[in-house]
């Protein structure tokens, strides 16, 4: 499996940015795919994820009513708007890839086997 992230950049606070997270490499049908992010000192934690089978969307409550993952199975490709975006939002995005999470381990980093590599995204204030 392959991933490829892209679409990172620098933005001004309440600007928007769009990125992509293209798969390789396997019919990812039964696949939860992730989005999670790193800033400097920190821990990686989960921003969003959705579930190829039934398109079900999962977020964190700090990205709740600002970003939107979407899927589109012909491209094998996910997508994260990130909208209203803010300073806290820097970080470095990766996507992810499992096969058998399920809902109470979506969130954790350690459970995705498959991962992109990052993609910047710098808000400025």
């Amino acid at each position: 499996v392959q991933l490829q992230a892209s679409g990172g950049g620098l933005v001004q606070a309440g600007g928007s940015l769009r990125l992509s997270c293209a798969a390789s490499g396997r019919t990812f049908s039964r696949y939860t795919m992730g989005w999670f992010r790193q800033a400097p000192g920190e821990e990686r934690e989960f921003v969003a994820a959705i579930r190829w089978s039934s398109s079900t969307t999962y977020y964190a409550d700090s990205v709740k009513g600002r970003f939107t993952i979407s899927g589109d199975n012909a491209k094998n490709t996910v997508y994260l708007q990130m909208n209203s975006l803010k300073p806290e939002d820097t970080a470095v995005y990766y996507c992810a890839a499992d096969s058998r999470l399920i809902l109470s381990t979506i969130h954790r980093y350690k459970e995705y086997d498959y991962w992109g590599q990052g993609t910047q995204v710098t808000v400025s204030s």
